[in-house]
């Protein structure tokens, strides 16, 4: 066991710290109040190499390990949510799936300018009625010889209108049921496409979601990844590594609020001292730092599975599990800390409180992460 930090690692941990603080800090309590999607940002992060952190550099990429990963998305979620859910998408679920799974020309055409962060990618699962029953998706794909007729509605799409690239899993063969589902590679501006209104959310609300409209849309043939009937597995094999980049996000969400909620503790004085010195504050501090530390090494150890080529499903669906948990707990005392002050908008932790709660639903639901669980434990 050796839980050392290489030192590639300790310096891609500082560069994504002081992005964080430098560029992400101005203007995140703005971007959240207007719901503004932080492209700026986003773009600088590619040129930095945060969008394609994992991808061969033949392709574009950074070529770093899923460690590296986890320290990035840490630092980035700390102070900017909504940033760090479109690194979160584009790596684990966008680029990552493509390259696994893409052919070479599909990466050529695709992977080379998502990598780079030149354009930006969305994963396309969630349906009005299919969400975690993910099996149940309605949109279809009609086989039409050299090209797929697509049709149908996708929800709660990050980056829905930010996006260039879009991986659709849609229905081809009912009768087959999940083994009759495609994923296809859309480009935004395809004849039939539509994006829908902005939601209007409770957290990430820099983060642009939208629903999708499909109507008669011609996707070529090359455009699907895998064979026939392989997209539902290819969603589900994404999705475990999508858990290790959200449950980093929470971990970074509670830390971020946590030390905030030890600096305050620090200066705000009550009965002649500061509220550190006061047990129920520090009780609470030392909760949080527990909690935070058992969530780091889930996310880290995960990642470290993934880096070893290992199966690391459990592993994942714990981190997430848990470090989703610990980012609710972690900032709703975070506010408590703060009192009154917790309650404004300038003091941060409120935003991170209402970010934190998506962190539990979104690449399956904490109960979701419990079924993962509970079939490997029996299993075993």
């Amino acid at each position: 066991m050796d839980f050392q930090l290489t030192e590639e690692q300790l310096m891609i941990r500082q560069a994504a710290r002081d992005f964080a603080q430098n560029e992400l800090l101005p203007g995140v309590i703005e971007r959240d109040e207007h719901q503004k999607f932080p492209a700026e940002q986003i773009k600088k992060m590619g040129e930095l190499g945060f969008l394609g952190m994992m991808v061969d550099p033949k392709y574009g990429g950074a070529g770093l390990d899923t460690i590296s990963y986890v320290l990035a998305m840490e630092e980035i979620s700390k102070v900017d949510a909504s940033a760090s859910v479109v690194m979160s998408v584009n790596n684990s679920l966008v680029c990552w799936g493509l390259e696994k799974f893409g052919t070479e020309e599909q990466k050529q055409k695709y992977l080379t300018k998502l990598a780079t962060g030149e354009q930006i990618g969305a994963f396309c699962l969630s349906e009005p009625e299919a969400g975690s029953d993910a099996t149940s998706q309605r949109t279809t794909a009609e086989d039409k010889g050299d090209y797929y007729l697509l049709n149908g509605t996708k929800n709660w799409i990050t980056n829905g209108n930010s996006a260039s690239v879009y991986l659709v899993m849609a229905q081809t063969d009912v009768e087959k049921g999940h083994k009759g589902i495609n994923c296809l590679i859309v480009e935004k501006g395809m004849e039939g496409f539509q994006i829908g209104p902005k939601e209007n959310k409770l957290g990430i609300r820099g983060s642009d979601t939208h629903s999708l409209m499909f109507t008669d849309v011609k996707i070529p043939k090359e455009n699907r990844i895998g064979d026939d009937g392989f997209g539902f597995t290819f969603a589900m094999k994404t999705l475990s590594g999508g858990r290790i980049g959200i449950a980093s996000q929470a971990l970074g969400i509670a830390s971020g609020a946590y030390e905030l909620a030890l600096k305050y503790s620090k200066e705000r004085k009550a009965f002649g001292k500061e509220i550190s010195q006061h047990q129920a504050i520090a009780f609470k501090l030392a909760d949080m730092a527990t909690n935070i530390d058992a969530a780091r090494h889930l996310c880290l150890h995960a990642a470290w599975l993934k880096d070893q080529g290992q199966n690391f499903d459990k592993e994942g669906a714990m981190a997430k599990l848990f470090a989703s948990k610990t980012a609710m707990d972690v900032t709703v005392e975070a506010v408590q800390v703060h009192g009154g002050y917790g309650y404004v908008k300038e003091y941060h932790v409120e935003r991170l409180m209402r970010d934190a709660k998506i962190t539990q639903i979104y690449e399956g639901t904490s109960e979701i992460q419990k079924i993962v669980i509970s079939r490997s434990v029996l299993k075993d």
